[in-house]
């Protein structure tokens, strides 16, 4: 019993030295629904989401992914499927997405830097999407819903 109290407390010293994650870090891993989109180019503010799709996102410690695709199960002229993912960082409020796989080629190697803000179980994103060789540049405004 006596060698039992030392080999206690030094299990205890131990696992209380233990490194502890931000209790004010944002909860981004998960796995997330888009709701609602919005693209502002130029001018003109106009609704990008298509209720005709599902689209999640999966966000892991390191790496982030994306599916979107048709809810006919790809039967008819609506079919649609893309995809894409790569690493990412998150400081305080800047996520930023490096975008190192997508079906458009074109898009891959490119950053992409957020604000988000998590409020119960909603995942908001708002950032800019610039791809110069695509002539792409405009402001997106995501909305995510966690799933279950």
């Amino acid at each position: 019993m006596k060698k039992l109290i030392p080999f206690a407390v030094a299990v205890l010293l131990f696992t209380s030295c233990e490194t502890k994650k931000e209790s004010n870090a944002i909860p981004i891993a998960g796995t997330w629904r888009l709701i609602s989109a919005e693209t502002t180019e130029k001018d003109s503010t106009f609704s990008t989401f298509n209720s005709k799709t599902k689209m999640i996102k999966i966000i892991n410690d390191t790496h982030f992914a994306f599916f979107n695709h048709d809810l006919n199960n790809g039967k008819d002229s609506t079919a649609l499927f893309f995809g894409g993912g790569g690493k990412y960082t998150l400081k305080d409020s800047t996520y930023t997405e490096n975008l190192e796989f997508f079906n458009n080629r074109e898009w891959e190697n490119n950053k992409f830097e957020f604000t988000i803000k998590i409020k119960n179980d909603t995942l908001i994103q708002k950032g800019i999407e610039k791809v110069e060789k695509l002539g792409v540049d405009r402001i997106i405004v995501e909305k995510y819903v966690r799933e279950k």
